[in-house]
């Protein structure tokens, strides 16, 4: 009986892992919104340095940058692309066990050459390194 409760608290805490789609990404005013303070989000428009990160730079046109930023994404495990438009992608990321949800967003600038970035955890305070591990991925994957 105890081992029963304890597994559908499991279940029930697995499911509940994923979080609602926020509602306040996107770009506003050329940028994406600040990371929190929590130690979960790293940005290329950060204003921490905890949580800021380069941009990755590109050269080529935009439509070529997408293309190879989407084959990257496509080779990487648990991607969702929930928005596909001209110069912006908001992918999402799912861990392989506890089923965490992680929102990234690209915007594809090209009149700068750079594709600016934001991951952010949708659940909890820390997320033990995990966004900034799965950017440096990608950007070495670039």
């Amino acid at each position: 009986m105890r081992y029963s409760f304890l597994l559908v608290f499991l279940l029930f805490f697995i499911v509940g892992c994923s979080g609602t789609r926020p509602d306040n990404i996107g770009l506003k005013t050329g940028k994406f919104i600040d990371c929190p303070e929590s130690p979960n989000c790293v940005s290329t428009f950060a204003n921490t340095e905890d949580a800021k990160m380069d941009p990755i730079s590109f050269s080529g046109s935009a439509q070529e940058a997408k293309a190879k930023l989407l084959q990257i994404l496509s080779d990487t495990k648990r991607t969702n692309i929930i928005v596909d438009q001209d110069n912006y992608l908001h992918v999402e990321f799912t861990s392989a066990f506890f089923r965490f949800v992680d929102d990234v967003e690209f915007f594809i600038d090209d009149k700068s050459k750079k594709i600016h970035f934001r991951s952010a955890s949708r659940l909890g305070y820390s997320d033990l390194g995990a966004n900034r591990k799965r950017m440096d991925a990608i950007v070495s994957a670039w």
